[in-house]
């Protein structure tokens, strides 16, 4: 006699995500499942909360190239109300529960630069809300105006573009695709009494621009600006490498940092970062992250298929 094996998690609804895989995984993962819990427990209704808000995390690169401000302004311009803001520190830990389904896309050259500064500074989330009425849920939305991360495919409008288009990796926003992630993303950034500060304030609904300003102003004070531009960074990287190594030593950006690495000199962790992501391959060709977002109109048919099934 065989036995049914017993579910790995809990249920998740296919009004929170577009793909099966992830409603299998993300039932059974540490992070969704606390916000799950809690949210159940705060609001009663879990995926209309989570379909309601959107998430944006304004990077240590935002914070030094002083952006924060203009993505304030941005999201007011869209559309959408600051409900909740707090800060949070991207720790080696944290980067990789945030892209655990993606980071196997991620070359070494990447993850050694990506420890150069997503640690250097504290970095700002806020919780939106659409003061229009939408389609599709207000992650997806906030996704598909922010811009994708290649530089060279970002247009006028988008986040991304008006923040200033440095690289691949210096891409100063992320946004949680879908309303599975925003509730997995806040647990991965915040414990159960920060957690609960946000949801409280978002459900009050109360434009919270004040105090998401103030928090970018203690950001700006904690750190010092940079210039992500890159030839201003190969200039001062090329410096360091000729005072060690002779400027004979490495003719092109890659060589440079590869110089540099080689003989353990020791280079601005910002330039190595600026110019490594802009020379240096950052995701391996041939692969697939094993979880992904979904467009908006994947989402439009998703949710018209979820509605005919349910009558």
């Amino acid at each position: 006699m065989t036995h049914a094996r017993p579910p790995h998690g809990i249920p998740v609804s296919p009004l929170l995500t577009c793909h099966p895989g992830k409603q299998r995984l993300y039932g059974a993962d540490t992070y969704f499942q606390e916000s799950h819990e809690q949210l159940s427990a705060l609001t009663g209704d879990v995926t209309g909360f989570a379909q309601q808000h959107a998430a944006l995390l304004l990077k240590p690169d935002a914070v030094v190239a002083r952006r924060l401000d203009a993505a304030v302004d941005w999201l007011a311009g869209q559309g959408f109300r600051i409900v909740a803001a707090d800060v949070t520190r991207l720790t080696r830990t944290m980067i990789r529960a945030l892209w655990y389904f993606q980071w196997n896309l991620a070359t070494p050259y990447r993850r050694r630069l990506a420890a150069l500064f997503l640690e250097d500074a504290d970095a700002l989330v806020l919780l939106v809300r659409p003061d229009h009425d939408l389609d599709i849920p207000a992650s997806v939305e906030l996704t598909r105006l922010k811009g994708p991360t290649d530089p060279e495919a970002r247009r006028p409008g988008q986040l991304r573009h008006a923040l200033g288009r440095y690289s691949y990796l210096l891409n100063l926003v992320h946004t949680p695709d879908e309303p599975a992630d925003v509730l997995r993303e806040l647990a991965v950034h915040f414990d159960d009494a920060a957690r609960e500060r946000l949801v409280r304030s978002a459900l009050a609904g109360e434009d919270r621009t004040a105090q998401a300003l103030e928090l970018t102003g203690r950001l700006y004070a904690a750190t010092k600006p940079r210039d992500l531009d890159f030839e201003p960074a190969v200039d001062r990287v090329r410096d360091a490498v000729s005072r060690h190594a002779g400027t004979e030593a490495a003719a092109t950006p890659r060589a440079l940092l590869e110089t540099a690495w080689a003989r353990g000199i020791a280079l601005d962790p910002w330039d190595t970062v600026i110019v490594g992501s802009s020379v240096l391959p950052m995701r391996h060709p041939g692969r697939a992250p094993v979880l992904d977002g979904a467009d908006a109109g994947t989402w439009r048919r998703h949710l018209d298929t979820v509605r005919a099934r349910r009558g």
